[in-house]
Order: C-alpha cells, then structure tokens, then sequence
C-alpha cells in the first residue's frame, strides 16, 4: 500500500511539474527562440489544419443560406465596383495577379484565377453565404479584414454574388472593371475630314 502511494505521489507530481514546464517552455521559445512570426518562415506543424478546421466548421454554421438579391446586371455591376475599390489590390484583377497578395501569409487568393480543373474561377465554387461571411467577418491573421463596418449588407452581397458568378459571361461594364479597365471604352476622337491648313 505504501508503494501505491508513493508512485502515485511521483505520477502526481510529475504531472504537476509538466503542466508547469510547457507553458514556461513555450514561453522561452517566444522569448528567445525562432517562432515563425515573419512572412517567409514555413509554417508551424499542422498549423494549416488547426487553422482551417475551426474556420469552416463555424462558417457552416453561421453562413447564410439564401442569397437575398439577384445576380442581375445592376447587382454585378456594382460588386464589380466594390470589387475594384476594395478588394482588388490584393485579390488581383481579372488577368492581372496583384503584386503583392501571393506574397502575404497565407497568399492572398487571386479571386479571377482559373482553377486546375479548368472550370473554377476564384471562389465560384463556394456558395454566396460563405464569401458573406468572410468579407463580413474577416479572417484572423491572414490580413482579410471585416467589412461589417465599411460596407453595408447589399453591398456585400453585390460583391458575393459577383465572386459567385467568376466563371460565368458577366455585363460588359462589369467585365471591364474587373478586368482593371474604364468601365465604358473611350470613344474614338472624330475625324473632322479637313486637311490643316498650310502656313503661308
């Protein structure tokens, strides 16, 4: 019995001396180690797992699951706008990567890219709902900030619905500003059919 008692003692304690060494182990690791805390460092272990897993396993639970406007071409016209204004500087144009998101950590998706299979274009894949979450939330240490307090709901869903609708023929106006062009082409200068005059 006395033998019981001192191995549990020495488990108990060994127990007690592990949960109060990897806290100050860790802590010593930020203090003076080489946490992975610049852009280019790899990432940690699984860090893409335990990052994605809470990430859209709340967002199927909080997204929304009806899309209150229609993908008509007022709608898309004005998420383009949105798009160009507030999104494209990192998400990149539509034939024009931005020059700095690929290099953020994470990357920043280029949202007018074509996927592997051909077919996908940025996040069309992924319902409205889910774009509404994250340019309504944000995501956490990715540099995807919130939009709640920027744009107002219709506008959010402008710009979902028309990431929703990347692999799909859009309005010219729309087509053009995503493609970082003026909405309207330029009308070409008019031909006046005089010859200038000759100096005399």
């Amino acid at each position: 019995m006395e033998v019981i008692k001192k191995t549990m003692g020495r488990l108990l304690l060994g127990v007690v001396l592990g949960l109060l060494l990897v806290p100050l182990a860790v802590l010593g690791w930020f203090q003076f180690g080489h946490p992975p805390v610049a852009v280019t460092d790899p990432p940690l272990p699984m860090e893409k797992l335990i990052t994605h897993v809470p990430l859209h396993a709340r967002i199927s639970r909080e997204m929304p699951r009806t899309v209150p406007i229609e993908a008509n071409e007022e709608n898309l016209v004005a998420g383009a706008r949105i798009y160009r204004d507030e999104c494209a500087a990192c998400h990149g144009f539509s034939g024009k990567a931005s020059s700095f998101g690929p290099h953020m950590f994470p990357g920043a998706p280029q949202l007018w890219k074509r996927h592997h299979n051909g077919k996908t274009v940025g996040v069309s894949d992924d319902p409205p709902g889910e774009t509404y979450w994250k340019v309504a939330n944000g995501i956490r240490l990715t540099g995807m900030p919130s939009y709640e307090r920027i744009l107002n709901p219709t506008q959010m869903w402008q710009v979902s619905v028309l990431l929703a609708n990347a692999d799909k023929p859009l309005p010219p106006v729309a087509y053009n500003i995503v493609r970082g062009l003026p909405e309207t082409p330029e009308p070409a200068p008019a031909e006046s059919g005089k010859k200038p005059a000759h100096k005399r």
